[in-house]
């Protein structure tokens, strides 16, 4: 009997292992039962949420041209230039201004009114992150940089100064000589030096196929600066749309002149400009319109000249910082070398170097790896060819 009893003992224990065993596989199956109910249910949220989306009614955006009497508004539907009346109520009436951009339905009644709508070739333009260039970066230029940093940084970062002198600063600058003598570079500097909004472009940009698209970019550019002041507004290039006018019988031509007067009347009209500053540059100032160049537009001109014996030095010492030279480099033989070269040339001058000695796997540059990069950048010895071998 006791053998009997031990025996049904231990079926007993092995049904009950058995049965945690059952009980545990449940629980790990209600457990991830009810992780995917959860999936399910965010994905339900999310799926009506969309379907919500997709039942409302869209809006179209119009612009306000003019404010009339007993409630009604004067509206031009931007995309087709539509325009009708319609009426609004008492409240929504007084806020509404003329050039106001407000969303209609499909019954064009005003819904709600909207902030400033740019082009998005317009919002790319602002800079988000200044560039990593600061004045001590520049070579040469100390004169030139002044009278950048009077004319466009002190009115921004010294605003009391000229309040106290009674004196208004100047409204624009420009900047103008041989390709690669820094001009650019200046602008990137004042851009991390300013601490305002700064927007930079190319004047090719604003040249569009289409009539009236290149001035309308330049008013929502102007706009832009004006919300976002203090801001600075670089236009590099400038002579792609500032050349003189003239008439070749061309709608391309025409579009451009278009493009520049609405440039003119922005820089200086009617229309208060704000603590809004220009700069811009230019390879060929003898291109330019008389319009662009009188005082009031820009009230500074400014040539970049080709950098001087001292100039050459310091830029040659500004790129070669970073770079690992031996001791037989010698600054003065590659100043006297590079005599009515650019800083942009000098800088290759620098980058070449370095190059050719990772080309030699070295340690260092050596001054025959500068005076074979002066060679190749004043094109005196023919190109070799540059593929690292292993």
């Amino acid at each position: 009997m006791i053998g009997m009893d031990n025996t049904a003992v231990n079926n007993v224990g092995s049904e009950s292992e058995i049965l945690k065993l059952q009980i545990q596989e449940l629980s790990a199956q209600i457990l991830d039962l009810k992780m995917k109910i959860e999936t399910l249910q965010r994905e339900n949220v999310q799926l009506r949420r969309e379907n919500s989306q997709l039942k409302k009614v869209p809006l179209f955006i119009a612009t306000v041209v003019d404010v009339m009497e007993n409630g009604e508004v004067y509206l031009r539907q931007q995309g087709n230039n539509q325009e009708y009346l319609t009426q609004v109520g008492e409240d929504l009436h007084k806020m509404l201004r003329a050039g106001m951009k407000v969303a209609v339905n499909n019954a064009l009644s005003v819904v709600r009114i909207i902030g400033p709508v740019y082009d998005s070739r317009i919002r790319v333009m602002e800079l988000d992150e200044a560039p990593d260039v600061t004045f001590e970066r520049i070579g040469g230029l100390r004169a030139e940089i002044e009278e950048v940093r009077e004319a466009v940084e002190y009115p921004l970062t010294k605003p009391e100064v000229f309040r106290r002198i009674g004196v208004e600063p100047p409204k624009g600058i420009l900047l103008y000589g041989l390709p690669g003598t820094g001009k650019t570079l200046i602008a990137k500097a004042v851009a991390h030096q300013a601490h305002a909004t700064f927007i930079r472009m190319s004047g090719s940009e604003l040249v569009h196929k289409f009539i009236g698209e290149g001035a309308q970019l330049v008013r929502e550019l102007f706009s832009l600066a004006r919300e976002r002041a203090p801001s600075i507004i670089f236009i590099d290039e400038l002579d792609a749309i500032g050349s003189m006018r003239t008439h070749d019988g061309t709608s391309g031509s025409a579009e451009v002149q278009r493009t520049l007067m609405q440039l003119l009347a922005e820089m200086d009209g009617f229309d208060n400009r704000g603590d809004v500053r220009i700069m811009a540059a230019t390879n060929r100032i003898d291109m330019l319109d008389p319009a662009l160049l009188r005082p009031g537009r820009f009230d500074r001109i400014i040539e970049i000249p080709l950098p001087d014996a001292p100039a050459r030095k310091e830029i040659f010492r500004i790129h070669l910082s970073s770079m690992t030279l031996a001791d037989d480099v010698d600054m003065d033989a590659l100043v006297a070398m590079t005599d009515h070269l650019t800083g942009a040339d000098i800088q290759a001058i620098c980058r070449e170097a370095g190059m050719n000695a990772v080309r030699r796997d070295a340690g260092a540059v050596v001054h025959a790896d500068l005076l074979f990069a002066v060679k190749k950048v004043k094109r005196e010895s023919p190109s070799i060819d540059t593929r690292m071998y292993i």
